[in-house]
């Protein structure tokens, strides 16, 4: 690599925001960490060319910036040696985006601040990171000391002779990542403190021994697509299929699909769907035609019950006024133990026979759409609640549910305020434009040569 030349006007604390705008640049890397390096306030490293966007150092270019740091920095060196560290830490955690609040870098981005010419290195590469330790062992000739972070206030430093205190950082990746970084930063804060307060230069390291995150280096197919795409996006969560009941000609003929089935019974309550989705239900006794579906999902040991049964009873109906087919469902029953709790469901779930029906809430609870067949029936003590509910009774093709008809009506209360208010306030300027045109203007003067005006009273 050719050297650059060492660059002689100094650089104030303003060249911090360009520095910071480097380090968070997105580099497309594999297997590197990053490496900042500044110095107490008052003292100086030689300014150093930054390596190109993309570039990663290797271990024989860290070797020469570590010898021109070190000709003018000060020998008493602080090597904070994190776990894992990759710059995407700093993207997500550093408050790039303007909440400089919610950085967790604060002591880091602080000290980089102070210092007149910090080092930064965005893309080290693995190997020469693994042996930073050994890199300044063997320029400053002695060995490190490993310091515990809880025993700091016992150390006393000797300025006379140069020291290499190396502290060891954890790292945890996932949700806790974040408020493990803000306690390594907190530590960093507390290591530059005590040696402020003894009055002590110092050199600080801050780099890591692996990287947290390693985005591999595939080759470019042709054809192939590349382009930008957000870090770190969560996988979406995969959505459980639909169960599909078929008949005996081994076809689908009904399909259900629900993100929570509660049934509660005497305050105790239980999700039939959490474990049904998963192609394990039992269907015995579900039967459907051409005319008749009946879906039946079995369960067992539920709610203090031994055998709990979950039926919807649907039936294609022709109406001559829309001179169609629709499905209805005309009960959803409970059988558990010898005894039955029926909810009537047709004043509300219906739907084209052609469609599928879907509801983000059925309840029997809020805005009934399951009814109890009467007020004596075992109904009235079952509470009942599906949300996100779709239902395919009759023209199942494939695994896939036909389009949906939404028990949303067209008119919901949203609507009707709305319509509403606008009503209001076009009575409200209709009988101001009213009374505006019912003002009349003078049409006579009184002239003060002549006699006066008399105005009947007529007028």
């Amino acid at each position: 690599m050719t050297e650059v030349g060492v660059r002689r006007s100094s650089v104030s604390t303003m060249a911090f925001a360009s520095v910071l705008l480097f380090i968070f640049s997105i580099y497309s890397c594999y297997a590197q960490v990053p490496l900042l390096m500044w110095t107490s306030d008052g003292y100086s490293m030689p300014h150093l060319a930054q390596p190109a966007a993309g570039h990663a150092v290797s271990g024989g270019q860290l070797v020469s910036y570590l010898k021109s740091s070190l000709s003018t920095a000060p020998h008493n060196v602080l090597l904070f040696l994190q776990e894992k560290l990759s710059i995407d830490d700093f993207t997500m955690y550093g408050g790039v985006f303007g909440n400089k609040q919610d950085s967790v870098f604060l002591n880091v981005e602080s000290a980089l601040q102070m210092s007149s010419s910090p080092l930064v290195l965005p893309a080290l590469d693995w190997s020469a990171s693994d042996s930073v330790l050994e890199l300044f062992q063997g320029e400053l000739g002695i060995p490190a000391v490993h310091i515990n972070p809880s025993t700091l206030k016992e150390i006393k430093m000797n300025t006379a002779q140069p020291s290499l205190l190396a502290v060891h950082l954890p790292y945890t990746a996932g949700a806790q990542s974040k408020d493990l970084l803000l306690k390594n930063d907190e530590i960093i804060g507390k290591v530059l403190d005590m040696f402020k307060s003894q009055d002590v230069p110092y050199t600080a390291v801050y780099t890591g021994l692996k990287p947290s995150r390693v985005i591999e280096d595939t080759p470019v197919m042709a054809g192939s697509f590349v382009g930008r795409s957000l870090l770190q996006a969560p996988p979406k969560p995969s959505v459980k299929p639909p169960i599909v009941f078929n008949n005996t000609a081994g076809q689908p003929c009904i399909m259900l699909w629900a993100d929570t089935l509660l049934a509660s019974y005497s305050g105790n309550q239980v999700d039939l769907g959490k474990d049904l989705f998963n192609g394990s239900f039992d269907p015995t006794g579900s039967v459907c035609n051409e005319t008749l579906s009946r879906l039946v999902l079995n369960y067992q040991n539920v709610l203090n019950f031994q055998s709990l049964q979950l039926i919807f009873s649907m039936r294609k109906i022709f109406f001559p006024v829309s001179a169609r087919n629709w499905m209805v469902m005309e009960q959803v029953v409970l059988e558990y133990d010898g005894q039955r709790a029926i909810f009537n469901a047709s004043g509300g779930i219906y739907t084209p026979a052609e469609y599928s029906f879907h509801c983000q809430s059925v309840s029997s609870v809020q805005s009934p759409l399951l009814v109890p067949r009467n007020a004596t029936d075992n109904a009235t003590q079952w509470k009942l609640t599906f949300t996100d509910f779709q239902i395919q009774a009759f023209n199942v093709t494939g695994e896939m549910f036909s389009y949906a008809s939404d028990c949303a009506g067209f008119f919901t209360p949203g609507i009707w305020m709305g319509l509403l208010t606008s009503l209001l306030m076009v009575l409200i300027l209709t009988y101001g434009l009213h009374m505006i045109m019912q003002i009349h203007t003078m049409d006579r003067f009184d002239d003060p040569k002549g006699p006066a005006i008399s105005v009947p009273q007529s007028e």
